[in-house]
């Protein structure tokens, strides 16, 4: 899960028309869903070298650590959620979206970060109203942005995995808790960030809900681009039917880049997105890291690879499946029938 960080991307002309490069050694930040300016929660890169293997292995996650020691920490981020030592928790119910089924008043920036893709809204106001609670959340959290990270042609490239399966891609929405109103105040605390995970499946027929970011993505190849998108579209487009949503799995964990803050309560939906193969394709062909002397580098493998649990425990919904493959609604369903079958008598054990 990455921090936004906008640099120069050189002193020559836009590459298309809707790309914009920032001034030569010159480093600006991004308002990230927020009214409070730059300074306030825009989440930015740590200083210094890091990247993943797939641009070089000496400065990829097995060395973050090295940068900062927060990345060697007992709650990292991300996990293996293995589904056989799951417990369940009752208080895990629905999470409330606030905002997310309304088209938003600001404009939509998609952000070629130099580690992934960014989407941000751009406003005074356009997150004020873009919350989640309930759940067995700590409290409410607003929307920051959301990134994804994928794989490449040749393999799958989820940050988690699920019983060690890797999914072709996945989603981070980031938000922050409205009792800290700024990041680094956010980061003192346990529970300072709530980050929803959401899982992709290639599907044969393209997702139209994601044909906006998709198309925006020939406008930000390079680091440092970024393009305004129409702001018609909602966020709940983008996830799981409704009906899924009530299944996920909980833990806490960090941030999954450096400084690797483990100040974040995780939420992984069960339910994967379908995206068409060539959606797909286009994340993995498009967009490139940030160049090395002429050298372009297409930007695959953006993910971090699934750190130990140790004494963590992961917490199942109350409709989630579980390693015996029954969601506990329909657990619950099935024992009430057993209990009371014996006390409805012969009659109803032996329908005629």
């Amino acid at each position: 899960m990455p921090f936004l960080e906008i640099i120069a991307c050189g002193a020559s002309p836009p590459r298309a028309p809707g790309r914009v490069c920032a001034f030569p050694a010159r480093r600006l930040r991004s308002t990230l869903w927020t009214g409070a300016g730059p300074a306030s929660h825009g989440l930015e890169a740590e200083r210094g070298q890091w990247c993943y293997d797939s641009q070089d292995p000496k400065c990829g996650p097995s060395h973050w650590k090295e940068l900062k020691a927060t990345c060697g920490g007992s709650q990292q981020s991300p996990i293996n959620i293995d589904r056989r030592r799951l417990r369940r928790d009752g208080r895990l119910g629905d999470i409330l979206f606030e905002g997310y089924n309304q088209a938003p008043p600001g404009k939509w920036r998609l952000t070629n970060d130099g580690h992934t893709v960014v989407l941000s809204l751009q406003g005074d106001s356009a997150a004020e109203h873009i919350n989640i609670t309930g759940g067995g959340l700590p409290g409410t959290y607003r929307a920051l942005q959301l990134h994804f990270h994928w794989g490449s042609l040749a393999g799958n490239g989820s940050e988690h995995t699920l019983d060690g399966h890797q999914f072709p891609m996945e989603l981070h929405i980031v938000h922050i808790n409205v009792n800290y109103p700024t990041l680094g105040e956010a980061k003192g605390h346990p529970n300072g960030l709530a980050v929803l995970g959401f899982f992709f499946k290639v599907s044969e027929t393209d997702n139209s809900n994601y044909n906006t970011i998709v198309a925006g993505l020939r406008n930000v190849s390079h680091h440092g681009d970024f393009v305004d998108l129409a702001s018609t579209f909602r966020l709940s487009n983008l996830l799981p039917s409704a009906g899924q949503l009530s299944k996920y799995y909980r833990y806490q964990g960090s941030l999954t880049t450096p400084d690797c803050s483990e100040v974040v309560v995780w939420t992984v939906f069960e339910e994967p997105v379908a995206i068409g193969h060539a959606q797909l394709t286009a994340f993995v062909n498009t967009v490139h890291f940030p160049a090395a002397g002429s050298a372009l580098l297409k930007m695959t493998n953006n993910f971090r690879p699934p750190q130990p649990l140790r004494s963590r425990q992961v917490l199942a919904s109350r409709d989630a499946t579980t390693s015996r493959g029954a969601a506990c609604g329909s657990c619950r369903q099935l024992l009430w029938a057993l209990l009371l079958l014996p006390l409805l008598g012969p009659a109803a054990m032996h329908p005629s």
